[in-house]
């Protein structure tokens, strides 16, 4: 189990001090590992697998099929970002919530745009990590 372990840290260049450093699990914890006097809690376990982005299976098993899947979006998904982009670019294209200005000066139209796809790829990622955090076994992209 520890060889998958060492292969994630060749992998990603780092050490297991680091790990344990930017994880909150002891060195000591990953020592006994190491020399088969045990195995991290299942907390640390789910840490170090989420410190490499893989799953906790494939931290103990190294069975390639067990990384961490990617969430997707639905078309609902798709719909909901398109009407509330809509609906944030006719206010300000309405000058409801605008005009936009950047140093004093009216933005213009490519930058207007800009701002549009700005808006629209934060919102996308908002709605992956809001699935994620909210709701992570259910929308896990199938294989």
């Amino acid at each position: 189990m520890y060889e998958v372990f060492e292969q994630l840290l060749q992998k990603y260049g780092v050490t297991s001090y680091k790990v344990a450093k930017e994880t909150g699990v002891t060195q000591t914890s990953l020592s006994n590992w190491k020399s088969g006097r045990s195995t991290p809690g299942t907390k640390s376990l789910q840490r170090i697998a989420d410190y490499f982005g893989v799953t906790v299976d494939y931290l103990m098993t190294g069975k390639e099929g067990s990384e961490k899947k990617e969430t997707s979006l639905t078309a609902k998904d798709e719909r909901d970002i398109k009407k509330k982009l809509d609906g944030i670019m006719k206010d300000i294209k309405n000058q409801d919530d605008g005009p936009v200005y950047y140093n004093g000066e009216e933005i213009d139209d490519i930058s207007l745009s800009l701002l549009e796809d700005a808006l629209e790829s934060a919102m996308r990622q908002l709605k992956i990590i809001n699935k994620e955090k909210y709701n992570p076994h259910k929308n896990k992209k199938k294989e």
